[in-house]
């Protein structure tokens, strides 16, 4: 038998709102996640879905927010360097807002909730790296402050981290509890892009 998540128990949206209703934000898809010791598992099959959802969301004329990490010059963040780089296959095109943050919630010492609010967004669908960091915080964050946040398994990613007994924690059960984490009550959690309504 399986446990009720908190959502069900509070009669919260189990599946996603439409994609012609929600604002698309895109969270670190930098090089940063792509080789060398940050390398995720997965990485590149969730670029190739993160960019399905971008072209899904340009083809539906939905607002897109681009967000990008940054810890300044010669860090595996270095959003001026090769390193921290937005990779070219979901790069934003001119009119599409780059959110630069320094903390794995978007929302903190960002514009991004004003930029939100602008809009009118109330429904987000989000996507990017690293599953158990920036885009669990975010999606936290948007719930906090009244979003409906919709995450998109398929193109997030994550990578093995060490225990806190000394064994390792494999990164598919670390994208596994993540996922499950945030369904439980902040987001509805989709396995596609393709779950995603028009």
């Amino acid at each position: 038998m399986t446990n009720p998540t908190l959502r069900e128990l509070a009669s919260l949206p189990s599946g996603p709102a439409a994609l012609a209703d929600s604002t698309l934000v895109l969270i670190d898809c930098q090089h940063t996640y792509t080789h060398g010791v940050m390398e995720l598992d997965g990485v590149a099959a969730a670029l190739e879905e993160a960019a399905v959802l971008l072209d899904r969301a340009r083809s539906a004329g939905i607002p897109i927010i681009h967000v990008q990490h940054n810890d300044g010059p010669g860090s595996l963040y270095d959003i001026e360097g090769e390193s921290g780089a937005i990779v070219a296959q979901v790069a934003p095109r001119a009119g599409e807002p780059v959110v630069v943050k320094q903390y794995p919630n978007s929302f903190v010492e960002t514009d991004l909730d004003e930029r939100l609010k602008a809009l009118g967004a109330s429904n987000l669908v989000l996507a990017g790296f690293m599953t158990h960091m920036c885009v669990n915080s975010t999606a936290r964050g948007a719930f906090n402050l009244g979003y409906a946040p919709t995450v998109v398994a398929a193109a997030t990613a994550t990578r093995s981290l060490p225990g806190v007994t000394g064994e390792p924690v494999p990164s598919e059960l670390m994208q596994s509890a993540s996922l499950a984490a945030m369904a439980d009550l902040f987001a509805v959690v989709v396995p596609g892009a393709s779950s995603i309504p028009a």
